[in-house]
């Protein structure tokens, strides 16, 4: 319960970036495009994965969920920023702001789990080439990727649970774009050292297991790579996880930056435009990566263009 000369806060304002002046107007229409970007692309992989026999198969499944998460995370977050770029400041209410914390969540670390899975999809391709299709069955890449879903949804859920009882009281402002973990807990005015415990386990057990994983899969992969006597067949086994390496290298370095760096060395501002790094590059750059990088994704877009130039 709030404190007699306390407010309960029902409301909270969310500030954005002040004094954009005559800039408002193309930031609105620079984030407005790389919004419809995002989701076209995203939704693009999807359709042609779940449309052509020849991408059904565990990379492309694995890539369609992560799609499906990046198409979803900029949904959850990007609408919101558009609005308070224009309108200068920003409200939510109290449910609206810690429900939208909690999707925010779960699109984004569903993806340290899908990152892991695709690795070790890689791997089985490379250093099992003859039990692929055993190993990596319809029922084990259903079991992996709803899996991922199931395991964040979880872990997200037991963390909420508890911060849905938190009280806020008295300010009303966040200094951001959206509402996000460290922001939403400054402004309650319970006791918050639980939950900011079990954020930081559960962080750490996501982000640095999943990244652990992905690493020494690729140790193992790089080594077996370059036993291949054939010059021609180590470029193709190269080329086989480029796209996925590059995919990593922009989720972990965008989030190394927003919550690995002290806040104590960032302005609030940089830390909130490093915040659009995460939020709005990285979903735009797999759809991007997968279909610059990967041969089948290309031909099935082409493909499929063929086709509505023809009706």
């Amino acid at each position: 319960m709030c404190e007699d000369n306390q407010t309960k806060v029902s409301e909270i304002h969310l500030l954005g970036v002040q004094g954009l002046g005559n800039f408002k107007l193309l930031f609105f229409t620079a984030l407005l495009l790389f919004y419809i970007a995002i989701v076209t692309g995203n939704l693009l992989i999807i359709l042609l994965v779940s449309t052509n026999n020849n991408l059904k198969i565990p990379m492309f499944i694995f890539l369609q969920h992560l799609a499906f998460a990046d198409a979803l995370l900029a949904t959850c977050v990007i609408p919101m920023m558009a609005e308070i770029i224009i309108r200068t400041k920003g409200k939510i209410s109290v449910v609206g702001c810690i429900t939208q914390m909690y999707f925010y969540f779960i699109f984004g670390f569903v993806q340290c789990f899908l990152l892991a899975v695709m690795s070790y999809d890689r791997y089985v391709a490379i250093c099992n080439p003859l039990h692929y299709i055993l190993i990596m069955n319809r029922r084990i890449c259903f079991l992996m990727g709803y899996g991922c879903w199931v395991t964040t949804w979880s872990l997200s859920s037991s963390e909420f649970i508890l911060i849905i009882q938190f009280q806020f009281c008295g300010p009303s402002d966040i200094d951001y774009f959206f509402c996000d973990f460290g922001p939403v807990m400054q402004l309650s005015t319970s006791d918050t050292s639980i939950v900011q415990w079990l954020d930081f386990t559960y962080s750490v057990l996501v982000l640095f297991c999943a990244l652990t994983f992905i690493i020494g899969t690729y140790i193992y992969i790089f080594m077996i790579i370059l036993k291949i006597s054939s010059s021609t067949a180590r470029k193709k086994s190269f080329s086989t996880c480029s796209a996925h390496l590059i995919s990593v290298g922009a989720y972990y370095g965008s989030l190394i930056t927003i919550y690995v760096t002290p806040s104590s060395e960032m302005s609030p501002n940089v830390n909130k435009y490093s915040s659009l790094l995460y939020t709005v590059v990285t979903p735009l750059m797999n759809p991007v990566i997968y279909s610059l990088r990967n041969q089948e994704i290309r031909q099935a877009l082409h493909k499929k263009l063929r086709k509505i130039a023809l009706r």
